[in-house]
């Protein structure tokens, strides 16, 4: 288990973070979290996940203490925040919000009003977390970055999961995630009527033009370089190839491909390539995906659309957390 980032409390300084520490066996350079069994629950990611991204946020914004509320706030003051939303949307980080004022004040009152997946209107109150004044100004600002941006993507992703309403394509995220944050991005494109593609290079062979050109580099055919590849690898393992023409596919098939990535083609190039497979490999449409595109790009037959716009480049949803001091500023009764 890694060692968990020493947080203040409650706005008192403490000593800057260790590294976390790696688990018997684990390799010391790999993340201390973000596995993909963490992301695939189906009742959101691993609390332990959250957790570390929660009190690594922590550790960068107040690494040594909230000197303002430190110097502003008597020790004691409790106080109230509200989570609202400034403009409609998906909600997603519920855990966040939790973790977040509860690291810095472990006995906070955290009221989560709606669940992930849940939509709401502009005005709707989302949240209401009571606790220590100086944990609650402490952790406000990761909260709302994290919940912000988690509700942005649930939101974009619920989007182009209306588009193609009715066609048998799914939409799927992508690696195109923010470092550090990709078992929060993953979960809430789940959040918004998505599918996850492969959690991380350790998960599935994805062949994709940069690895097909180095093969070719070497010499030799390309149906039977993936066929070997494929013969090194255990029979569970998932097997895409990407190919950018339709002269590469009969040579992608012979190869093995389990999923076959048609990228960048033409709305005519999909629907060929699309019955050239005829249901002999899965079919996965990539490139130039966006809200205006992707209906059509799912009329077109293909099973899968994986779109980097859901967590590459989304804009954050505007919630916002107003913070009000309980009782007129009394002490913290259970100080």
């Amino acid at each position: 288990m890694t060692a968990a980032h020493p947080l203040p409390a409650a706005g008192f300084p403490a000593a800057p973070p260790a590294a976390p520490a790696a688990a018997p066996g684990q390799d010391a350079s790999a993340p201390a979290y973000g596995s993909p069994a963490a992301a695939r629950g189906t009742e959101g990611p691993e609390p332990s996940a959250v957790e570390a991204v929660v009190r690594a946020a922590l550790a960068e914004d107040l690494p040594w203490g909230d000197l303002t509320s430190t110097a502003l706030i008597p020790p004691h003051t409790r106080a109230t925040a509200f989570l609202t939303a400034r403009e409609p949307g998906v909600f997603c980080g519920g855990a966040v919000i939790e973790a977040a004022f509860r690291a810095l004040d472990p006995q906070a009152e955290v009221l989560l009003l709606v669940k992930d997946g849940d939509r709401f209107d502009a005005g709707g109150l989302l949240a209401e977390v009571s606790g220590n004044a100086r944990a609650v100004l402490g952790a406000e600002r990761v909260a709302l970055n994290l919940v912000q941006r988690l509700s942005g993507i649930a939101t974009l992703t619920a989007a182009f999961v209306a588009e193609t309403a009715g066609t048998k394509a799914r939409i799927a995220d992508t690696r195109k995630t923010t470092p550090g944050l990709r078992v929060l991005e993953r979960w809430a494109v789940r959040c918004g009527g998505g599918s996850n593609h492969r959690f991380s290079l350790s998960d599935a062979v994805m062949a994709k033009d940069n690895h097909l050109a180095l093969l070719a580099a070497a010499g030799g055919d390309l149906a039977p370089a993936l066929r070997a590849a494929k013969a090194r690898l255990p029979h569970t393992v998932h097997f895409e190839v990407e190919v950018d023409r339709l002269d590469q596919i009969e040579e992608v098939l012979a190869g093995g491909a389990d999923t076959v990535l048609l990228d960048n083609f033409t709305l005519e190039d999909l629907r060929r390539g699309v019955e050239q497979i005829a249901g002999r490999a899965l079919t996965e449409a990539s490139g130039n995906v966006r809200l205006d595109t992707v209906r059509a790009i799912a009329e077109t037959g293909v099973d899968i659309i994986s779109a980097g716009a859901l967590t590459h480049s989304v804009r954050a949803l505007d919630l916002g957390l107003d913070v009000g001091f309980d009782d007129g500023g009394e002490p913290d009764a259970r100080a």
